[in-house]
């Protein structure tokens, strides 16, 4: 009996050992890594300055009135769209009316009194200097009268040409002084331009004439062609930069006065030598000249971290000094889920992580 049960004791174990073995998992394969790649290419890479600057209409007025006064009335807002001729404000007109009449009345009176001393000149009564001195003050009251009038069509203020009121500087019942700028209005003639300033050592390097590229962040995904029509010849003595203007045509977008314009100039001097470039999502923990990314071999579907050494960035890509070759394929998107021999797998690109996914660089670690 005893010897049964150590017989079966033992069949038992040789069994459980048989299929311990026999159904022991295998490792498993580690798992391809989806990956964006793009080919490093040999291109001219711009010696690009960068700068910052506003946009506004060419023709920009700062409207005031002739006279000093008590505004009536303004009747436009910001950004309300005029019309050449059109009345955008006026003075009250009491005292405008006041300093007419005073002068249409000292003008008659001059004229009444010179036509009283011709007769007494005829008569030989008045002398020809007293007629001298009344013809010439009939003369002055008449200037004057001209001057009161003209200043008069000048208590209003109306549009100089087509365009928008860009900023509305004053209020009804406000006094403002003779030239004091009550409304600012920006021309539809003559186009949008971009204000921006450049120091000295980039200002030589620039000429009238010259194409640059200008973004707006309220149209990130475009780049607007501009080009350079003015350059200060003195410097700003408030910030020592000299203020150049950039026309840059609108195309089919709305433009409006006041949004941030990031210009980018392209020197004459730029090098014109082809160097490799590669996008900048390519690079991973860059550090001043240095950086690494990661190239795949196509053949056997490998990712290999590189160390490579940077230059220039000019348009989102970057010069490689030294560590790759025209035509290595470095990875742009799933950098930041990769270690050094990983197998990968090539997809597509996506067209919303393309523009909305920031370069791994920053998070990679490993």
């Amino acid at each position: 009996m005893t010897a049964t049960r150590t017989r079966f004791t033992m069949l038992l174990l040789g069994a459980a050992l048989l299929a311990g073995c026999g159904g022991a998992p295998t490792p498993a394969t580690s798992e391809a890594r989806p990956v964006t790649v793009a080919p490093t290419e040999r291109a001219v890479l711009a010696d690009g300055m960068r700068t910052v600057g506003l946009l506004t209409p060419k023709d920009e007025a700062r409207l005031a009135f002739k006279l000093g006064g008590v505004i009536e009335a303004i009747r436009v807002e910001e950004g309300a769209h005029v019309k050449a001729g059109q009345v955008l404000a006026l003075l009250q007109q009491t005292e405008v009316d006041g300093l007419v009449e005073q002068a249409r009345q000292a003008s008659a009176k001059a004229e009444r009194d010179l036509a009283r001393g011709r007769a007494l000149y005829a008569d030989g009564v008045a002398t020809e200097e007293q007629l001298q001195d009344l013809t010439t003050a009939a003369r002055v009251s008449s200037a004057s009268l001209r001057t009161a009038e003209f200043n008069a069509r000048y208590a209003r203020i109306e549009a100089p040409a087509d365009g928008v009121v860009l900023r509305k500087l004053a209020d009804a019942h406000e006094l403002v002084q003779a030239g004091q700028p009550v409304l600012v209005v920006g021309g539809n003639g003559r186009g949008w331009v971009v204000r921006t300033g450049l120091a000295d050592r980039d200002v030589v390097r620039v000429r009238t004439g010259d194409s640059v590229q200008v973004r707006f962040d309220a149209w990130p995904e475009r780049a607007f062609a501009g080009q350079i029509t003015n350059i200060s010849s003195a410097a700003d003595p408030g910030t020592g930069t000299f203020a150049v203007e950039v026309r840059v045509e609108p195309g089919k977008e709305a433009f409006v006065q006041g949004l941030v314009a990031k210009v980018t100039f392209a020197p004459r001097s730029a090098s014109d030598t082809a160097t490799i470039v590669v996008p900048v999502q390519a690079l991973l923990e860059a550090n001043g000249d240095q950086a690494s990314v990661f190239v795949v071999d196509l053949a056997a579907h490998r990712a290999r971290r590189v160390a490579v050494r940077i230059g220039r960035l000019s348009d989102e890509r970057v010069q490689i000094l030294d560590g790759l070759q025209a035509g290595d394929q470095v990875v742009v998107a799933g950098a930041a889920f990769l270690a050094d021999g990983d197998v990968v797998r090539i997809v597509p690109p996506s067209p919303v992580a393309a523009h909305a996914a920031p370069p791994a660089s920053a998070s990679h670690t490993g």
